[in-house]
């Protein structure tokens, strides 16, 4: 082993969610589009789940330990990951593993919920492949979003994990101090990480922002800082839009060589969990109750979220099913950010901004997600590398471009759209200043997103409207065709523990 003194850590990310049932493959070029840093050349700015990286460099810093960086690549979520980018980025971060041997650990920022294209848990691969590698005496360690499948291959790879606790996650960098705390007091041997898991047999969806769950966040991080044995809580939500055979809830504790203690810690909060199914999820309406109730509105702005085609969770981000409603209804002052569209802010680009254009855009990547819009356009603003915040994060969403909706003979219809070519969920109101417009001067902002905006847009809103508007996404895992997915799991079954009693 290094000498103790002056520890070896490696640290790489590769990370991405997968959405089974959208159609939109990632390639190499998907994850260069979001991020690809080489050895050495991540930004300082941490990213959702490659934090580990420079929360490292500082921690490292401070120890006067050697930090090796492999590669970091993140993909903003969508479909199957091709096989040639993933096994060409897992063998890039392998071989770069392998050339900085001999290290006392391995630092991971993954996601938890990829699946490539003849791999249905590529992180379980990558995890098992980085522990033949460095065999057993080395600690590996991971930071994963809650939106995981916590397979039965990952765990036996890895020493321990952490889960970041908020929905919307504005938790990654503090979870990825937690992550290199454990790994310091272990590594210092002070602490002796051990797992314990607790199945919750359930599909379920779990925002943070609100009851039942906020108060259980409170809860693990009140255990966490009063009971010296627990090291780490983690409430894993699953992906339900994710077919793989271990998909599902789950609840981790980390304990300090108390696997009884934390067994039981997990059991008590998982059947807490269990109890609650089916109330965690934000109550939502219909496209004409949200345009109703935005209309009716006599503060603003109100923001209407498109919940269910969110990019973030794997869709094309492209339906029109609340802009038709909107249009329909002849509302005014809305604006939407974004409607994806590689092709049609193409065209913009080359007619510049101020031209008045024909364009047909949006409704094209999937069913049930609405027609193509056929309007006259004015190109209000253009910008070739658009970006918004997400905490301490930039988020990459152009080329994009702002439209206003002009009537056929050129009037003013109230509503602008904000075209983008990087899909990317609309995590904060920096995305509508982006293209040139002031967010608290709109009546109505729609965005798409499930739960990730409620931290930034809530202290701009008057109010929030959850809206399913069609189906781009498969949000109801009792009628959802899975091929894949257990069939004792709750709400496929009405009660998944039953065969136990």
């Amino acid at each position: 082993m290094p000498d103790p003194a002056r520890r070896r850590i490696f640290v790489a990310a590769l990370a991405t969610e997968t959405n089974t049932f959208s159609p939109i493959v990632i390639d190499r070029k998907g994850f260069e589009d979001s991020l690809y840093a080489p050895p050495g050349q991540h930004p300082a700015t941490p990213t959702l789940c490659t934090a580990p990286i420079p929360v490292g460099r500082r921690v490292c810093a401070e120890k006067g330990w050697e930090l090796v960086e492999g590669s970091a690549a993140w993909a903003d979520p969508a479909g199957l990951v091709s096989r040639g980018a993933y096994e060409g980025l897992r063998d890039e971060i392998l071989s770069q593993l392998a050339a900085a041997l001999p290290v006392d650990a391995v630092v991971l920022g993954l996601h938890g919920a990829m699946v490539a294209q003849g791999y249905l848990d590529p992180e379980g691969d990558f995890t098992a492949r980085i522990r033949d590698l460095v065999g057993p005496e080395v600690v590996i360690c991971a930071e994963m979003d809650p939106h995981s499948h916590l397979t039965a291959k990952r765990r036996a790879a890895l020493d321990f994990y952490v889960f970041f606790k908020e929905f919307p996650h504005t938790d990654f960098v503090e979870r990825a101090e937690d992550l290199w705390r454990i790994l310091v007091d272990t590594l210092e041997g002070r602490v002796r990480p051990v797992v314990s898991v607790y199945d919750c047999r359930m599909i379920d969806v779990f925002p943070t922002s609100r009851e039942p769950m906020r108060g259980f966040v409170d809860e693990m991080i009140e255990i966490e800082r009063t009971d010296p044995r627990v090291l780490s809580l983690s409430a894993v939500h699953g992906f339900m839009a994710g077919d793989v055979p271990e998909m599902g809830t789950k609840m981790v504790a980390v304990t300090d060589g108390d696997a009884a203690h934390g067994a039981a810690l997990a059991r008590r909060l998982g059947e807490r969990l269990y109890a609650n199914r089916g109330r965690h999820i934000m109550p939502s309406v219909d496209e004409a109750e949200a345009v109703t109730q935005a209309m009716a509105a006599r503060a603003h702005p109100v923001v209407i979220a498109d919940m269910w085609d969110n990019p973030g969770g794997g869709t094309a981000g492209d339906s029109t099913v609340i802009l038709k409603e909107v249009l329909a209804r002849g509302a005014r002052g809305v604006v939407f950010g974004t409607i994806w569209d590689p092709m049609a802010v193409q065209l913009c680009l080359v007619a510049g901004e101020g031209a008045e254009i024909p364009l047909r855009f949006g409704g094209k990547s999937a069913p049930f997600t609405g027609d193509p819009v056929d309007a006259l356009v004015r190109i209000e603003r253009l910008n070739a590398r658009a970006e918004m915040r997400f905490g301490e994060s930039l988020v990459p969403f152009g080329p994009a471009a702002r439209l206003a909706l002009l009537d056929p003979q050129g009037a003013e219809t109230g509503v602008e759209v904000i075209l983008n070519t990087v899909r990317a969920q609309n995590y904060d109101p920096s995305l509508f200043e982006a293209l040139g417009v002031d967010p608290t001067a709109c009546k109505v902002l729609v965005i798409k997103s499930t739960n990730h905006f409620y931290a930034a847009f809530s202290k701009i809103a008057s109010g929030i409207i959850y809206c399913s508007a069609g189906m781009p996404y498969p949000n109801d895992p009792a009628r959802t065709t899975y091929r894949h997915v257990r069939a004792d799991i709750w709400p496929r079954v009405d009660d998944p523990f039953a065969g136990d009693r």
